[in-house]
């Protein structure tokens, strides 16, 4: 059996070495990180569910189709929480029908974007915290 000598202080300030298997250090090493990235997690969805509303960087739309396109992006990204391609299509089916063909649409966490647009038709926010989604009409 494989072992790894630890050393501990006692009381009277000896150090003394003991010798623990292999298998339970690395059994405790990976316990440690196993809670580390589960307090990670719970503090990232902690922080994605305080920014869970809509936040609008840029847009030309008029008011009753940003209202109606934010509303469906948001129904979008929490329907396909882990799925990005799928909440992109629906985004844009559903675009698509409302207002006429040719939306285009791209959703991500770390994008940049330069678009040719018609006028009137962009839209690029914020959703989740670091979720972004960007809109577009192009003919």
């Amino acid at each position: 059996m494989t072992t790894v000598a630890e050393e501990s202080d006692s009381l009277k300030g000896e150090r003394r070495t003991e010798l623990i298997p292999l298998h339970r250090s690395l059994s405790l090493t990976v316990k440690k990180r196993m809670a580390v990235t589960g307090d990670a997690r719970k503090e990232d969805a902690d922080y994605k569910r305080l920014q869970s509303f809509p936040l609008i960087r840029h847009s030309d739309m008029s008011e009753e189709m940003r209202v109606e396109t934010m509303d469906l992006c948001v129904t979008a990204c929490e329907k396909f929480i882990s799925n990005n391609e799928s909440a992109a299509k629906m985004i844009k089916e559903c675009m698509d029908k409302k207002f006429g063909s040719s939306w285009h649409v791209v959703i991500g966490e770390g994008f940049g974007f330069e678009v040719t647009h018609e006028v009137r038709n962009l839209l690029y926010m914020f959703f989740g915290g670091s979720l972004a989604v960007c809109v577009w009409k192009c003919s």
